[in-house]
C-alpha cells in the first residue's frame, strides 16, 4: 500500500480547537507536536497534570458539542493560543499562564448541568491523548467517504480529531494495519488499535450543534463505533502534507 498524507491537525488544548500544520517533526515515544498540550479538567476531575488521565477527566465535545466548534492558532515563538467560535469573540492568550481567560471564554459554550470547567493543565513531556501511552491517530479520507454516503451529507473531518489524514487508501483498510508499520514522510509508526468513537463525532464542526448520529451510523451498518487507529512513533522524523506514506513488510 502506498498512500498520500493529505492532512495534518493538531489540538493545542485538548477539546478546545483544531488547527491544520503543513509539516511538523514527529519523535520517538512522543504525540504529534504541539498536539493536546493542555487540558481543561473539569470541577468532579482528580486530573492535576501530575500524570496522564482519562477523557472523562475533561471538558469535550462528547459532553458539550459546542466546544467542537472551537477552532485554534498556535504561535510556537511566542506562546500564544488564539481560538475562534461562530458565537464567541476570538480570544488570544498564554494557555500556560491565562487558564481562567480561556475558562471565561468557553464558558458559554457549556451546557446545563454539566460539571463546568474548573482548570487548564499539563502534564509535561506528553500530549493528553485519549490513550495512556503517546499516541498519533491515523484517519483516512476513503473511509470517511463512505461514512458520508451513508449519512447522506459530507462529513468534516474535523469531527474525528484526528492527527494525519491520508488519501489513496481504500475504505476502512487501515484497521487490517493492527500491529504493521506505516512509514509517514521520513518517521515510522507502529499501529496499535482501532479508536472507538464517542458523541463528540455528532456535532458539526463549523457549528457545534449535534447533526449526524456517527456512532449509530457505525454500529448499525459495521456493528462497531470504530473509526482510525492509534499508532505509536518508533523512528522519528519530518512530517509533510503531500509525503509518500507507505505500509512497510
Amino acid at each position: 500500500m502506498t498512500a498520500a498524507v493529505a492532512q495534518i491537525w493538531r489540538h493545542p488544548v485538548k477539546g478546545h480547537g483544531a488547527e491544520p500544520v503543513a509539516r511538523t517533526v514527529l519523535a520517538t515515544g512522543a504525540t504529534l507536536p504541539g498536539d493536546r498540550v493542555w487540558a481543561v479538567a473539569h470541577e468532579a476531575s482528580a486530573a492535576d497534570g501530575s500524570s496522564w488521565a482519562p477523557c472523562t477527566n475533561f471538558s469535550r465535545g462528547a459532553k458539550a458539542p459546542g466546544l467542537m466548534a472551537v477552532g485554534a492558532m498556535f504561535d510556537d515563538g511566542s506562546g500564544r493560543l488564539t481560538l475562534s467560535h461562530p458565537d464567541r469573540p476570538d480570544l488570544s492568550l498564554h494557555p500556560e499562564t491565562e487558564g481562567d481567560r480561556l475558562i471565561d471564554w468557553a464558558r458559554p459554550l457549556m451546557p446545563e448541568g454539566r460539571a463546568a470547567s474548573a482548570r487548564v493543565i499539563r502534564v509535561p513531556g506528553r500530549g493528553m491523548t485519549d490513550t495512556d501511552y503517546p499516541s498519533v491517530s491515523i484517519l483516512s479520507l476513503s473511509s470517511l467517504e463512505a461514512l458520508s454516503r451513508l449519512a447522506g451529507v459530507p462529513l468534516d473531518p474535523r469531527r474525528f480529531r484526528g492527527n494525519v489524514w491520508l488519501d489513496g487508501v481504500a475504505p476502512w483498510e487501515e484497521f487490517t494495519w493492527i500491529g504493521r508499520r506505516l512509514r509517514l514522510g521520513q518517521a515510522v509508526v507502529e499501529l496499535r488499535e482501532r479508536i472507538t468513537r464517542c458523541r463528540a463525532t455528532m456535532a458539526d464542526p463549523l457549528t457545534g450543534r449535534i447533526d449526524v448520529d456517527t456512532l449509530a451510523l457505525l454500529q448499525t451498518h459495521f456493528g462497531h463505533r470504530d473509526f482510525g487507529v492509534y499508532g505509536v512513533v518508533i523512528e522519528g522524523g519530518s512530517l509533510s502534507r503531500g509525503d509518500r506514506a507507505e505500509l512497510l513488510p
